[in-house]
């Protein structure tokens, strides 16, 4: 990832990060899903990454709505 993004949440169900990432932007947050699963048997883990000035706002957000992941940041 480039240099100012931080990790914020990891996932292991795509619908999940995918639900996170669209609570983080419809919030002003821009967000990106780094997908690490392997894509025929659907195992691994999905990062969700902030901006980093975003980074407080984010944890935020995502826990007014119950988005927080795995707790594996």
């Amino acid at each position: 990832m480039e240099k100012g993004w931080v990790k914020i949440a990891t996932y292991s169900n795509e619908l999940t990060a995918e639900l996170a990432k669209l609570a983080l932007e419809q919030n002003g947050v821009m967000a990106v899903l780094l997908n690490k699963q392997d894509s025929s048997l659907k195992f691994g883990r999905i990062e969700l990454f902030v901006q980093e000035n975003d980074q407080i706002k984010a944890a935020e957000i995502m826990e007014t709505n119950d988005t927080n992941g795995l707790n594996e940041n």
